[in-house]
């Protein structure tokens, strides 16, 4: 693990601690609890909920989130400085301790339990400990670094945020939760193994099994044409449970056609050609296609303030 001297580190500002603290929790893996949980909350009340209880959730989510990402960059803090894409986060930097990062971790993602319980409901609170102790546990502790599967498992906790919100409003987990949960299962693997078909010899260095590693780049690539297209499939079914109308289904067909073209031309390229485009068009596609859920329920005369 590569850390700077203390002698030759500028004077660090409070804008500069803040920064590396926020670096902790995974802001961009945050930004998915914004883009899935907040559609899931308005299709599940039939219309905006109000801000008090958009407000509560995502705050719990923040929490949950934020903390397993600190807690997580504190288990990995050995192989984080042995991998480019991770060097410069700020355990390896030296910024900030590994206790330190650990305590922030754990204060955080413990919190969301008894937040979400006493603003929002039980079964909310649940979800999310669970949700963080998963990750930050079974993940980061094992699957991680065992077992090649580590994407596809590991994304039960990413695929919660939208079954908090379903729950938030409806305080039960019915067939239309879990398919907004299958959803962003199946699309996370195809997702990140964009990013890691290019990131092959990071991860061989760190000995971390990904299957890039393990089973190469064309079973990688197979198995992002399958996942891409279960999620194809996923968007459509959860489409006719939740009988939404013609927006939504016009975009999760021309939008899937889309995920499954990247996916095809990641199949049939050389190398790590189209990963970059598909791991671009992997995030807008996600928050295309639940916007598109509230947008065809406003269409269709639902209120949305």
């Amino acid at each position: 693990m590569s850390s700077i001297p203390a002698g030759d580190r500028a004077p660090r500002t409070w804008r500069d601690v803040g920064r590396d603290y926020l670096v902790l929790t995974k802001p961009w893996i945050m930004l998915l609890l914004l883009i899935t949980t907040v559609p899931a909350m308005v299709l599940a009340n039939g219309g905006w909920p109000g801000w008090s209880i958009v407000i509560a959730t995502l705050i719990g989510g923040v929490l949950a989130s934020g903390g397993a990402g600190a807690v997580n960059m504190y288990i990995d803090r050995d192989i984080d400085g042995l991998m480019a894409r991770t060097r410069n986060r700020p355990i390896p930097r030296g910024t900030v301790s590994p206790r330190a990062a650990a305590i922030f971790g754990w204060t955080l993602g413990l919190a969301s339990g008894p937040w979400l319980y006493l603003t929002v409901n039980a079964l909310a609170a649940v979800l999310a400990l669970t949700a963080f102790l998963f990750y930050v546990g079974p993940y980061s502790l094992y699957l991680k670094r065992r077992t090649l599967h580590n994407t596809v498992l590991g994304g039960v906790a990413g695929a919660i945020p939208p079954l908090i919100g379903w729950v938030a409003i409806t305080n039960q987990i019915d067939i239309q939760g879990v398919l907004l949960f299958a959803i962003v299962f199946w699309w996370q693997p195809p997702h990140f193994w964009a990013l890691a078909l290019g990131l092959e010899e990071d991860y061989r260095t760190a000995n971390i099994p990904m299957m890039p590693v393990v089973l190469g780049e064309r079973e990688t690539k197979r198995q992002t044409m399958f996942y891409a297209a279960m999620t194809w499939m996923v968007t459509l079914i959860f489409g006719a449970a939740a009988k939404l109308g013609v927006i939504y289904f016009g975009f999760a067909l021309l939008g899937g056609a889309g995920f499954m073209w990247c996916a095809w031309r990641i199949y049939r390229g050389q190398g790590i050609e189209g990963t970059r485009t598909m791991f671009r068009y992997s995030t807008l596609y996600l928050a295309a296609l639940f916007a598109s859920m509230v947008l065809d329920r406003a269409v269709l005369g639902w209120p949305l303030v």
